[in-house]
């Protein structure tokens, strides 16, 4: 039996195995790097012990110390979630050999179906449908260039540990090879410890359709439904939904047989996923097993009615699974949405920050929120960007696609760039909503996904000015000539005149801008703090506007934005700014993973100067513009902050 499980993982995932876990009368011990001792996962735990250090390899990654605290801490089990170690046999193999019991499946199947190559081979031999490729142990460039070659242009690398597009790239050219290698091996080594690749062709405009299969020590396997995971950005999952649109129940049984078999095959026991590519004829393609957990296992557990988590819990102790094959439910739809701290303006590049405001959508039938994080929370660069996942459940695919999309409305998150607005685009694209899916839906419907930042209009800063002089603390709550009670003219911030109109004087910020209100009229305005809604009301138009205040700032939703209002003295600003003329700064923090270049060197528009890792992924720093590097401000290995200068250089002559 299971009485005290160790959840070697952190953030959104720790809190939901320790959710299950309480409600099975388990004890939960949370591990936690430095820099995670006051997170969530670590703060709702029964028992916490820190690993030390900041990165993944200094803390999460770090076998002895997790089994360490296992043993201290008096854990019969260690639940791995996912990412980390969750597929590494290694962990497994350790787990079992100090006696422990690992929730997920024996090392063996880990090895067979971990390794994409040889899962790849492994149902080769099997007879089940593969992407063209090449699986095979050599490592070294020309093996790569030549299966591209043999393959045909474009290919995918990708990393044979991996998963969650951590080490991936498309590769169009022979010319990029080189590259795309040395980049895609760095990110897989960072992120799984393994840098070995695998190529195969790369299929355009599939979907991706994957199966959830459970396994039990006494031979049982059953599927449960499948998930369209298609809507991908860069290979990683930006929305899920179960079951996949359109798929028929002769499809469906075929690929869950497919699946059902091929854990069988390994003896797999726990939870797993296999993936394949569905084309437009109904053909399926093996991609890769992931033998854990997924992400998505939400959307799953929506449409079955069943708690995956537990399942692992009671399989890992030796009890047969719940249900057989033809016991499976299958109601209604389910979707879920990945909320990333992204810059969706700048590239998609990480963001980390505070969270200044961050309020989820109220709780309701059909409605879920995955999380670790609460306001005030400080998101790393050193992990996963991912801070939540909102899931929602209808009677049908619209009803949940409508509910989800209320419940993206009702998010809210300030003080760190999120995929917010672009998630909710994504949901209200006729296309998503007539099911149109496809691995290429995202780059095919950029322009309407991604539109050019709106700009901050006269209107916004107007609705700004009264929204700050009658919601801050100490200012009115009521606007005169409303009808209701008034506060003294003599306390009453909105500046009340005798026979006039109220008039104020103020200097207003948002981010990087400012205006000044030589006079602020905010008759026909009032503010109700209970319902936190402005009422600005302009002939016959009334029109309602959401404000929160939080920790002395004021937050104002326009068009589906929430933007933080400060008051700005320009007499007292004073600029510390350093900006270089001619320097290149750092767009996030991370770490300085490889300089390029070096003084004096001449490069031309576009080349690289230096890679940063941020949030597991890599990132090019690249000249805009030809010139001669003046001098470098970092080093390899350095961690460095959001705004810092990197690069300085001179323009060509």
């Amino acid at each position: 039996m299971i009485n005290t499980l160790l959840i070697a993982n952190r953030g959104e995932i720790a809190c939901r195995i320790m959710r299950t876990a309480r409600e099975m009368g388990i004890t939960t011990v949370a591990v936690h790097s430095d820099i995670d001792r006051q997170a969530q996962h670590v703060l709702q735990a029964d028992i916490a012990i820190g690993l030390g250090g900041a990165k993944p390899a200094d803390s999460y990654l770090l076998v002895d110390k997790i089994l360490a605290a296992a043993h201290a801490s008096g854990a019969q089990a260690i639940h791995p979630g996912y990412g980390f170690l969750s597929e590494n046999a290694g962990f497994a193999r350790a787990c079992e050999e100090q006696g422990l019991i690992f929730v997920g499946p024996p090392a063996s199947a880990i090895d067979a179906m971990g390794s994409k190559s040889a899962a790849k081979a492994l149902m080769e031999k099997a007879g089940v449908p593969l992407v063209p490729g090449y699986h095979g142990d050599e490592q070294d460039l020309q093996t790569f260039v030549t299966a591209a070659e043999r393959i045909g242009y474009p290919v995918l690398l990708k990393a044979t540990a991996g998963g969650g597009g951590k080490g991936m790239k498309v590769v169009e050219r022979e010319v990029d090879m080189a590259e795309a290698l040395a980049s895609a091996q760095r990110e897989a080594q960072s992120s799984f410890g393994d840098a070995r690749m695998l190529v195969e062709k790369y299929v355009l405009q599939p979907r991706h359709v994957e199966i959830q299969v459970f396994a039990d020590q006494h031979g049982n396997a059953v599927y449960l439904n499948e998930r369209d995971c298609s809507i991908q950005r860069r290979h990683q999952k930006v929305v899920e939904e179960a079951p996949a649109p359109g798929l028929s129940p002769e499809l469906r049984k075929a690929m869950g047989d497919a699946a059902v078999k091929a854990a069988q095959a390994i003896g797999y026991v726990g939870a797993g996923t296999v993936e394949f590519l569905l084309d437009a004829r109904g053909e399926f393609f093996f991609m890769e097993m992931n033998t854990r957990l997924q992400v998505e296992h939400p959307v799953t557990e929506a449409i079955t009615g069943q708690d995956l988590v537990a399942w692992q819990l009671r399989v890992a102790q030796g009890e047969k699974l719940p249900l057989t094959q033809e016991q499976v439910p299958l109601k209604g739809h389910a979707i879920e949405v990945r909320l990333y701290a992204e810059d969706t303006d700048n590239d998609f590049l990480p963001a980390s920050g505070t969270l200044q405001l961050y309020r989820e959508p109220p709780a309701g039938e059909g409605r879920r929120v995955d999380s670790g994080v609460t306001e005030g929370d400080v998101v790393s660069p050193f992990y996963d960007p991912m801070i939540a996942k909102l899931i929602a459940w209808g009677e049908t695919r619209e009803e949940a696609r409508l509910s989800l999309l209320a419940m993206l409305r009702e998010t809210v998150v300030v003080g760190v760039q999120t995929n917010l607005k672009f998630l909710t685009r994504i949901l209200a694209h006729p296309a998503f909503a007539q099911a149109e899916l496809d691995t290429g839906f995202i780059p095919r419907h950029t322009e309407k996904l991604l539109p050019a930042p709106e700009a901050l209009d006269e209107q916004f800063w107007r609705t700004a000015a009264k929204a700050w002089l009658l919601a801050m603390p100490g200012a009115s709550s009521v606007a005169p000539g409303s009808g209701a009670a008034q506060t003294s003219p003599w306390t009453d911030l909105t500046s009340w005149r005798a026979g006039l109109p109220a008039q104020s004087r103020l200097h207003l910020r948002c981010g990087e801008l400012d205006q000044p209100f030589p006079a602020v009229d905010v008759t026909g305005c009032s503010y109700c703090p209970t319902t936190q809604t402005l009422l600005i009301t302009e002939g016959q138009q009334t029109r309602l506007h959401h404000v929160l205040i939080s920790h002395g700032a004021l937050y104002l939703q326009w068009r589906d934005s929430w933007h933080r209002i400060d008051r700005f003295d320009p007499i007292a600003e004073v600029n510390h700014s350093h900006q270089h003329a001619g320097g290149l700064q750092a767009p996030m923090n991370g770490s300085v993973v490889r300089v390029m270049v070096e003084p004096g060197q001449q490069v031309e528009a576009g080349a690289v100067l230096l890679v940063l890792e941020a949030m597991k992924m890599e990132h090019s720093i690249r000249a805009a513009e030809a010139g001669t590097v003046k001098a470098i401000f970092c080093a390899e290995g350095e961690l460095i902050a959001e705004g810092t200068l990197l690069v300085e250089m001179e323009e060509a002559q």
